[in-house]
């Protein structure tokens, strides 16, 4: 505009109007040494305000350290049987596990056994855990297979498998599978009949797959001549002294368990002269104790 020789005071006097009420605004007195300037409302807020656009503050979480709740624990839930045989033994009518065996009541709860035999009494151990795999349309879907064996080092054993997609899952399943499959082992001597029984009471033998286990019984001190995985089922069914022989392929963790368990499971499949004697023969629980089931029925 100056080359052309045209002046104008309007742009000037905006721009020096602008210029004043800039400098009306800021602070000439910038904070010294100690001092702190004053935060804007909202905390960690970004246009101020009470909480503005921002959080402020440290936000809503859910309760102090770790978590809420991570230290609390579940209380146990009254068991409510839904079977005849739990009835009978929740309301101790039948205490025993041999009235149950005596008439092949099968075993449906596993609160049932924990109210028998008592849950301290009984001792669990995870023998394997293992992924198994199965082809899909979208590719492979990977879960996990536990077996758990479980016993009272007093003539009862029991061995659970059980596969679910977490490890946690799969033993617990495993572990209420073992309670509902404890089978009496029966045990007897080698030799003398002094003392109580040691060992099993004749040649066992089970199978599974190629798995092949014998049991055969051994003198008293002998201790559980046997590899690692069958010694635990033995000591679990109360047995301290005997000799094993197996045969296939044992590294399957899984056959060489279940082989195992069968040849236990078999003691009482052999009649000996001492249980040729008649028993008196009784009525079933169910139809012992039926006026009790028909009112728990009719109160229901």
């Amino acid at each position: 505009r100056e080359a052309r020789g045209t002046f104008s005071s309007t742009p000037f006097s905006l721009l020096s109007s602008i210029f004043t009420m800039a400098d009306a605004n800021v602070d000439t007195n910038p904070p010294q040494g100690g001092e702190v300037a004053e935060k804007p409302e909202g905390g960690r807020g970004g246009f101020g305000g009470e909480r503005g656009f921002g959080r402020g503050g440290r936000g809503r979480g859910r309760g102090r350290g770790r978590g809420r709740g991570r230290g609390r624990r579940r209380e146990k839930e009254e068991w409510t049987p839904v079977t005849k045989l739990g009835r009978l033994v929740k309301q101790k009518l039948i205490t025993t596990l041999e009235d149950i065996y005596l008439f092949s009541l099968p075993i449906k709860e596993p609160e049932i056994i924990d109210t028998i035999l008592g849950a301290d009494a009984l001792h669990d151990e995870v023998l394997k855990v293992m992924p198994v795999q199965k082809q899909t349309s979208a590719g492979q879907r990977t879960r996990f297979k536990a077996f758990v064996a479980i016993g009272d080092n007093n003539g009862h054993i029991g061995l659970g498998v059980k596969c679910s997609g977490e490890v946690a899952n799969a033993i617990r399943g495993a572990i209420a599978l073992a309670k509902t499959t404890i089978v009496p082992v029966r045990r007897g001597y080698w030799g003398s009949t002094f003392g109580k029984p040691h060992t099993v009471p004749c040649k066992l033998t089970g199978k599974c797959g190629s798995v092949r286990v014998r049991l055969v019984p051994a003198p008293r001190g002998s201790g559980l001549v046997a590899g690692p995985t069958p010694a635990k089922l033995l000591s679990m069914a109360g047995i301290s002294d005997c000799y094993t022989s197996s045969s296939g392929h044992t590294r399957t963790m899984g056959n060489f368990v279940k082989a195992t368990f069968f040849a236990l499971r078999s003691s009482y499949r052999f009649l000996s002269p001492n249980l040729w004697k008649t028993n008196p023969s009784t009525k079933s629980p169910f139809a012992q104790f039926t006026d009790f089931l028909k009112d728990y029925e009719t109160a229901k």
